[in-house]
């Protein structure tokens, strides 16, 4: 059976800045790996490729067994033609640590316009996916309110349903919960934690919260510099890591 992803190889480069250094990764279907990491280190950039949303220098990237992206030595960017590329896309969804809700738009219309315009449902079965997934979110009594009258909690798990309406196999969470207020983070790690222990979906979740790690991951990882530094189920991970580096991170996570 394929991975759910791999890299092999691959490097990407802002100017002369290495955000991914000769890049091997894989992640096993319906694994929940945490990523940690300081800024730079190319936790987002990582994500952002998987959705296409970055292209790379040097590589190849893998979804499920299939070449989403393919470069060696200057050529050949994309690894599927189009048509096949929007069916790869299609397998990831994503969760940004903005939510992008479209204002104008109730949670019910936010989480319905993606399977109506992308997936080519009817208004009623859209409508009707919507309604179950604002439901599992917690959000039934929210169905007509619009992004201004949510609070943030409330507004990223319209995002997630918004994502999971897709239907995807990969989901992908870029600090889900940074730009929340303390006390809201536990309502949208409940949902993640629900899509972690009750379902099937490989995840992936970049993170400065160890918490959100510790309750969510198979396996967590710690980048920097591009280079895959340590990784390891959570007990063992944040309990005794064993690179330098590792441990300085979260040490001074921890303190700050």
């Amino acid at each position: 059976m394929p991975k759910a992803i791999r890299f092999e190889g691959v490097s990407k480069r802002f100017g002369e800045t290495i955000v991914l250094d000769d890049f091997d990764f894989e992640v096993e279907c319906g694994e929940k790996i945490a990523i940690l990491g300081p800024s730079g280190s190319g936790k987002s950039t990582l994500l952002r490729i998987l959705m296409t949303l970055e292209d790379i220098d040097e590589g190849t990237v893998y979804l499920e067994g299939e070449p989403l992206w393919r470069k060696h030595a200057g050529h050949d960017t994309l690894g599927s033609k189009s048509s096949d590329l929007r069916r790869l896309r299609g397998k990831v969804g994503m969760v940004f640590q903005q939510f992008n809700l479209f204002p104008h738009m109730t949670a019910l219309q936010n989480v319905a316009a993606a399977p109506c315009h992308v997936l080519g449902q009817s208004s009623d079965q859209a409508t009707k996916l919507a309604k179950s997934l604002l439901e599992k979110v917690g959000l039934a009594d929210k169905l007509h309110s619009h992004p201004a009258r949510l609070s943030g909690g409330q507004q990223q798990r319209v995002a997630i349903a918004r994502a999971m309406a897709l239907r995807p196999k990969v989901m992908l969470f870029d600090e889900p919960t940074s730009a929340l207020d303390p006390e809201l983070v536990e309502e949208v790690l409940d949902v993640m934690k629900a899509l972690a222990h009750e379902t099937d979906l490989t995840m992936i979740v970049v993170t400065h919260q160890f918490g959100v790690a510790r309750a969510i991951a198979d396996r967590v990882c710690f980048m920097e510099r591009g280079r895959l530094v340590e990784e390891g189920d959570p007990a063992a991970f944040f309990q005794s890591p064993k690179n330098d580096r590792t441990r300085a991170f979260l040490r001074s996570v921890s303190l700050a």
